[in-house]
């Protein structure tokens, strides 16, 4: 991560850059519009139930696996192929990612490890840890060049320390900086953008921006399309200004796509249809 400027709260020092605020605040009012829907007072269980699966069917599709909706809720069997794999640790990770809120900010290594266990599920020897040196990475749909292992080592240090330090940057500001750190690390030898889209949701719903997680921002991302997605990802990894900006705006605007997903849950169970 690049910033602007030293400064004692470099994330909070992102939410000056030009048009952040106003992404920060198109975020905060679409999210509001969605809790105050009338359905959200008596079926926020169902909403919030709803948008896991929709996350994380759009996670997967990000990662190789783009299934219409109906066939990711017909499939009990998620081990079949290599498409069915990455829909399966998508759902798994999502899961997962709830029962992480509590560890986040005291130990964010911990639960980015526990969560490429999960989306890897099985038992070897890079799972569940930082590659090391000369271990290959399978992130194909990614193409940016990879940081070495000490670099990993070093700037996943540096965003723990962040996490753990505290900000007072928007949410926004904080899941898009882990979103976009993790995807131009790829600190795992597989499942880095499947564990990079988790540790989003997990920044946007313990940060009270999102506490039902019924904002998907992973609708969003795939709503947006793997070409913006990875353009707004080059953007970030330029670490210039208006890159970094883009990208934040990018990752607003794929919750705010993720509003509209669950504000249209809403009205069709409103509407009886769902």
């Amino acid at each position: 991560m690049s910033t602007t400027g030293a400064t004692a709260d470099p994330l909070a020092a992102l939410g000056s850059l030009p048009g952040v605020a106003e992404s920060v605040e198109s975020v905060r009012k679409a999210v509001d519009r969605v809790y105050g829907h009338r359905v959200m007072r008596r079926r926020s269980n169902e909403i919030t139930s709803e948008a896991a699966l929709r996350g994380a069917r759009g996670s997967a599709a990000l990662s190789g696996a783009d299934w219409a909706l109906e066939e990711v809720r017909r499939r009990t069997d998620f081990s079949a192929d290599a498409e069915a794999r990455v829909m399966g640790a998508a759902l798994r990770l999502t899961a997962e990612a709830g029962q992480l809120l509590s560890i986040w900010r005291q130990s964010p290594l911990r639960v980015l490890a526990r969560l490429h266990l999960v989306a890897a599920a099985d038992d070897d020897a890079e799972v569940g840890r930082p590659r090391q040196a000369g271990e290959p990475v399978d992130e194909p749909l990614v193409e940016l060049p990879l940081p070495d292992a000490q670099e990993v080592s070093g700037r996943l240090e540096g965003l723990a320390d962040l996490i753990g330090a505290g900000t007072s940057a928007p949410a926004l500001v904080t899941a898009a900086v882990v979103h976009g750190e993790l995807l131009a690390l790829r600190p795992f030898t597989s499942r880095n953008g499947l564990v990079a889209r988790a540790a989003e949701r997990i920044v946007l719903i313990g940060s009270g921006l999102d506490p039902k997680a019924v904002c998907p921002a992973e609708v969003g991302h795939a709503v947006l399309g793997r070409a913006s997605y990875l353009a707004a990802l080059d953007g970030y990894v330029s670490g210039t200004p208006e890159g970094m900006a883009a990208w934040i705006a990018h990752c607003g605007r794929a919750v705010e796509l993720g509003v509209r997903e669950s504000t249209a849950v809403c009205e069709a169970l409103q509407r009886g249809a769902a």
